[in-house]
C-alpha cells in the first residue's frame, strides 16, 4: 500500500532514527542467538522495516525512559502521544484525505508491537484511539469524517470507545444505555464502565440502544466532551495500565445531535464488532511488544547474574526455558500477522483468526513476561526492574475485548456451523463422513498446540546452541 502523510517522509530517512535503540538490539549487533531468532523484522518489506525502526526508536527514546514514572504517578502522557502523532501514529489506518496514514492492518500491528516495547499501557491507549478514529472514518459520512478525524489523527483530541457497561461485558448485545430520538437530538441515558481515557479524552464513540432488545436495536453515537449531561465516575485504581485513566462514563439526559450518529439506526452493534476485530489484533500486537522486551530483559539478566560461582546463563534448564519463551513469541507473532492480513483482505475467516490471535497471543505473551519475571528472581518483584511492569500491564489483555473462554466458544461455533453445512451436503450425496463432526471440536485446540510444538521440536536445540554465545 502506498505510504502517505508523515510516514512517507519518515520512510525515506527512517534508518537514522534507530541507531540508539538499546532495547531491540541491546548488547551488540555481533551477538546473535536470541536477538536474531526473535528479530521482528523477518519477512517484512523494506518500507515496513523503516516504519518499524521509527517506532522502535520512538519507544526507546520517548517512552521507555518515562514508563515507570508514568506508571507510578499515573500520568496520561498527552505531549508524548502528540509527538507520536507527528510520526503518523495517531491515525495509522485512517484514510489520508482526513489526516490518516492510510497503512494496512499488518503495518499497524508492526508499529504497535514496536511501540509497546517502550510502554505497553500508553501504546494500548493509542491503539484504542486509532480504533475509534477508524470507526468514524469508515462508518461516518464526509461531514463527520472531516469534523472529527483530522484532530484525532493529530491527537489534538483524544477518543474513547464506549461499549462495556456495569451489567454487560462480554454479552455486549444486552447493553442498556438508551437513546430516545426527540427532534434533531437523541436523549442519552445510562452509563459505561472501564472506559480507557474516560474523563481525559474529548470524543466518545458510544454504543446505545435506540430500538428493540438485542444487537439489532443498537446504534452508535459520537458524544463530545462538554455536552450537557455527560459526566464521569472516579478514576479507577488499577494493577496496570496506569498511564491511561479509566473511569465510568455517565449520561443523564445527555443531548446528542442526530448528525453525530454513525451509520443508520440499528447498525451500532455491527460497527462495534468490526472495530473490535481490529482491536483484538492491536491488543495482541501490544502483547507481542511486551513479550519481546521481556525476553531480552531476561536474557540480559541471566548473562550478568551469578549463582554458585557461574552465570545463570550457563544453566541448561534456564537455557531451555528461554528457548521456549522465544519459540512462543515467534509463533505468536506469526499468528497475529496472519490475522492482520486476513482482516485487511476481508478473508472469510478473518473474524475467527482475529479471535484466535487475541486468545492465543495474549495468553502466551503473558506467560512469557511472567517467566521473565521468574528468571529475575527477587529482583523481578522490585519496581526498579521493568519486567514487573510488563507483567502488570499485559495481564489485562487476557480480559478485555473478549474473555478467552467466550472467544473460544465463538470460534468453535463458527467451526461447527461450517462443519454442519459440509455434513448436510455430504448427506445429500449419501456420503456422510462420521469422523468429520468428531474432529471439529478438536481442530482449534490442535492448531494452538501444533504451532508451539512444531517450533519446539525443530528449533529447540539450535536455539540453545546460539543462545548465549
Amino acid at each position: 500500500m502506498a505510504v502517505v502523510g508523515p510516514l512517507s517522509r519518515i520512510a525515506r530517512i527512517g534508518s537514522t532514527f534507530c541507531r540508539n535503540n538499546s532495547l531491540i538490539f541491546s548488547r551488540s549487533s555481533q551477538r546473535r542467538g536470541i536477538v536474531s531468532c526473535i528479530d521482528p523484522s523477518h519477512g517484512l518489506t523494506d518500507e515496513q522495516k523503516e516504519f518499524q525502526k521509527v517506532a522502535f526508536d520512538f519507544a526507546a527514546n520517548e517512552m521507555a525512559p518515562h514508563m515507570a514514572d508514568w506508571d507510578q504517578k499515573e500520568i496520561f502522557p498527552v505531549e508524548t502521544m502528540r509527538k507520536a502523532a507527528q510520526l503518523g501514529f495517531g491515525g495509522i489506518y485512517v484514510q489520508p484525505d482526513v489526516g490518516g496514514s492510510g497503512l494496512s492492518r499488518l503495518d499497524t500491528s508492526i508499529i504497535f508491537e514496536a511501540l509497546s516495547t517502550g510502554c505497553v499501557s500508553t501504546t494500548a491507549y493509542i491503539s484504542i484511539h486509532n480504533m475509534c478514529a477508524w470507526m468514524i472514518d469508515t462508518f461516518g459520512n464526509n461531514e463527520q469524517r472531516e469534523k472529527f478525524c483530522p484532530d484525532l489523527c493529530s491527537m489534538e483530541k483524544f477518543a474513547s470507545y464506549c461499549l462495556t457497561e456495569p451489567g454487560s461485558g462480554s454479552d455486549a448485545a444486552s447493553l442498556l444505555t438508551s437513546a430516545q430520538k426527540k427532534g434533531d437530538h437523541y436523549i442519552l441515558n445510562g452509563s459505561k464502565a472501564f472506559i480507557s481515557g474516560g474523563g481525559d479524552t474529548d470524543v466518545y464513540v458510544v454504543m446505545c440502544r435506540t430500538g428493540v432488545k438485542g444487537p439489532k436495536g443498537i446504534s452508535c453515537l459520537v458524544v463530545e466532551k462538554g455536552t450537557p449531561g455527560l459526566s464521569f465516575g472516579k478514576k479507577e485504581k488499577k494493577v496496570g495500565w496506569n498511564s491511561q485513566p479509566t473511569r465510568a462514563v455517565i449520561f443523564e439526559d445527555c443531548e446528542v445531535p442526530v448528525t453525530n450518529r454513525l451509520g443508520e439506526e440499528g447498525q451500532g452493534f455491527n460497527i462495534a464488532m468490526k472495530g473490535l476485530n481490529g482491536g483484538r489484533i492491536n491488543i495482541a500486537s501490544c502483547s507481542l511488544g511486551a513479550a519481546h522486551a521481556s525476553v531480552l530483559l531476561a536474557r540480559d539478566h541471566l548473562l550478568v547474574r551469578k549463582q554458585f560461582g557461574e552465570a545463570l546463563a550457563n544453566n541448561q534448564y534456564l537455557q531451555f526455558k528461554l528457548a521456549e519463551m522465544a519459540t512462543k513469541l515467534v509463533a505468536s507473532r506469526l499468528l497475529v500477522r496472519e490475522a492482520a492480513k486476513a482482516l485487511q483482505e476481508n478473508h472469510p475467516d478473518a473474524v475467527s483468526l482475529c479471535s484466535m490471535a487475541k486468545l492465543f497471543v495474549t495468553d502466551e505473551c503473558f506467560n512469557i513476561c511472567n517467566q521473565a519475571l521468574q528468571m529475575h528472581g527477587g529482583y523481578g518483584y522490585l519496581k526498579d526492574y521493568a519486567v514487573q511492569q510488563f507483567v502488570r500491564d499485559i495481564r489485562v489483555h487476557q480480559i478485555l475485548e473478549g474473555q478467552f473462554v467466550l472467544l473460544f466458544v465463538k470460534m468453535t461455533a463458527i467451526s461447527r456451523t461450517k462443519t454442519a453445512s459440509l455434513d448436510l451436503c455430504r448427506n445429500q450425496r449419501g456420503d456422510e463422513d462420521d469422523h468429520l463432526q468428531k474432529s471439529a471440536d478438536g481442530i482449534l485446540m490442535s492448531l494452538f498446540s501444533w504451532i508451539t510444538r512444531t517450533f519446539l521440536q525443530h528449533h529447540m536445540w539450535s536455539l540453545c546452541v546460539y543462545w548465549l554465545t
